[in-house]
C-alpha cells in the first residue's frame, strides 16, 4: 500500500521537473535573443561614432 502511493507523487514531481526545464529552455533562449539585440544594437552605435569621427 506504500510503495503504490509513492508512485504517484514521484510521477507528479517528475512531470513539474520537466515542465520547469522547459521554461528554464525558454527563459535561457529569451536570454540570449535580447543579449544579441544587445550587443548588435552596441556596434551599430559604436560602428556609427566611430563613421562620424
Amino acid at each position: 500500500m506504500n510503495g503504490s502511493h509513492t508512485q504517484p507523487n514521484q510521477k507528479e514531481e517528475n512531470e513539474q521537473h520537466q515542465e520547469g526545464e522547459l521554461n528554464l529552455k525558454g527563459t535561457l533562449a529569451s536570454v540570449f535573443l535580447v543579449g544579441m539585440f544587445i550587443a548588435v544594437t552596441w556596434f551599430a552605435v559604436f560602428g556609427v561614432f566611430l563613421s562620424r569621427g
